[in-house]
């Protein structure tokens, strides 16, 4: 049984308890923000039903294994690349995914670990999106570009995010170059940055995350073990390997 609720956390909730009632022996679950992702865990648990969160986890709630990407370390390496980009120095703003959801807040902690080791690079500004979605990549950078014209370094938390910098970036068409970075490694975004629409991203196993999560849930179901947490490397990508994508 397959459900999705398109993002929204209270259509979520009701879907997950749909889904419990219906006697499902385990369940695959990505929160759809942070206040989903507790109540459908605990809920779930106090079944009897094995829980596989995927992306996102909840504080307090965890599932009883959480796969996702690496964000930590993944972030860190992307602002990292596009800060060496930059010469290490420039004003730089930050677009964030969803506040509060893990991939927002891990991605904010390797990003600021990177930019810890560069002193002349200054955060001007950041914004938080509600739903990861290009659209409001384009205004949330608009918003801040016009606050900060002389931005020359942007990291989208999610590659929609990135490109609706850039669309954003053209059209305020500063006059110098201004570096993009994004995260997911989605399919649109690695045709825009083998283009130079943007300039780096970290791709996601997701089909491995998938499958992965699969077999954690038939694990559960048999009583196996399976580790609480399985973090996935991603790949930093730019221009020089998107094609083995």
């Amino acid at each position: 049984v397959t459900v999705d609720a398109k993002g929204d956390s209270a259509t979520q909730v009701s879907q997950v308890q749909d889904l419990i009632t219906q006697n499902i022996d385990a369940l695959i679950y990505i929160p759809a923000g942070a206040t989903a992702a507790t109540v459908p865990t605990k809920t779930a648990k106090a079944a009897g039903i094995p829980v596989v969160n995927v992306d996102r986890n909840a504080e307090g709630a965890p599932g009883d294994t959480f796969i996702a990407t690496n964000s930590v370390a993944s972030a860190k390496a992307v602002c990292d690349h596009i800060a060496k980009q930059a010469g290490g120095k420039g004003e730089m703003i930050i677009i964030h995914g969803q506040k509060g959801t893990t991939p927002e807040v891990d991605r904010s902690k390797g990003c600021g670990e990177a930019l810890s080791a560069y002193p002349d690079i200054k955060v001007v500004g950041e914004l938080w999106s509600e739903g990861w979605h290009q659209d409001e990549g384009f205004k949330l950078t608009q918003d801040l570009l016009q606050s900060h014209p002389e931005v020359s370094i942007v990291f989208g938390q999610a590659d929609a995010l990135a490109l609706g910098a850039a669309q954003a970036v053209k059209v305020a068409n500063p006059g110098h170059k201004v570096w993009i970075a994004g995260f997911d490694g989605d399919v649109a975004a690695l045709k825009a940055l083998k283009g130079g629409v943007f300039d780096v991203t970290a791709t996601q196993q997701t089909q491995g995350m998938g499958r992965l999560a699969v077999d954690a849930a038939i694990k559960l179901v048999a009583g196996e073990t399976v580790p609480a947490e399985q973090l996935q490397d991603a790949t930093l990508t730019t221009k020089d390997n998107v094609d083995q994508f």
